[in-house]
């Protein structure tokens, strides 16, 4: 992964057909995704369950470019080995998920993959202050985690916030949830550049149809990159 600012988007598989996978994350890259986003939740640090580290290994042979594991589970760290085996390039683990997040980063760095960190809406910029060094990338989230397909919450005071925090570290700002035409160029413009969409990114398309995703993809991709020029 080499870093720079422009606009990436992680289509989220969560709104992808269960039953294709592997053809799903090969058509969203044809059709011009720059990450795939795969959703990990445990029933208990969220209100659903999703994906384990068998389902990143055995999508991994028809992602490539990065795969980018969002764990919303609790605990993390009894975890961190398994996902990273399976091929994540980044694996992002929620600050609100236990007692030692600066370890749980120490542990995601020491896989050699790249270390996230997910805010909710409830926890304010200034809590990744302390943790600027260890990260790769901060996880905005734009509604509360657990289910995709729910409303927008606006967080662009946090993201503007944080992009002061980072300067000039080499750190991606992700926004998860809620993302669409609409609301894409207002995170890009509070410093966003990579943008997780779900249901914006899959609507209307399907494997057969797979042009539909492209269309999508460069809707919301031109929305971000229009608040530049």
């Amino acid at each position: 992964m080499t870093f720079d600012r422009k606009i990436k988007i992680a289509p989220s598989i969560l709104s992808a057909d269960f039953a294709n996978f592997g053809a799903e994350c090969q058509a969203i890259e044809s059709q011009g995704a720059d990450w795939v986003h795969v959703d990990v939740m445990d029933g208990h640090f969220v209100p659903n369950i999703t994906f384990g580290p068998a389902t990143c290994a055995a999508i991994r042979p028809h992602i490539k470019g990065v795969m980018d594991v969002h764990l919303m589970i609790a605990p993390v760290d009894p975890y961190i080995d398994a996902f990273a085996k399976a091929g994540a390039d980044v694996i992002t683990a929620h600050i609100e998920a236990g007692p030692h997040i600066h370890r749980t980063l120490q542990a995601i760095r020491a896989t050699g993959a790249k270390a996230g960190l997910a805010l909710n809406p409830g926890t304010p910029a200034s809590a990744v202050e302390p943790l600027l060094d260890m990260i790769d990338l901060v996880c905005v989230m734009t509604v509360n985690p657990g289910f995709g397909g729910q409303k927008f919450i606006d967080m662009t005071g946090k993201i503007a916030a944080l992009r002061a925090l980072i300067g000039e570290r080499p750190i991606h700002i992700e926004i998860d949830g809620g993302v669409d035409p609409t609301t894409a160029p207002l995170v890009a413009r509070a410093g966003a550049d990579v943008l997780v969409a779900g249901s914006a990114a899959f609507k209307g398309g399907s494997v057969d149809d797979p042009n539909v995703y492209g269309r999508n993809i460069r809707t919301i991709r031109e929305a971000a990159e229009g608040v530049w020029t």
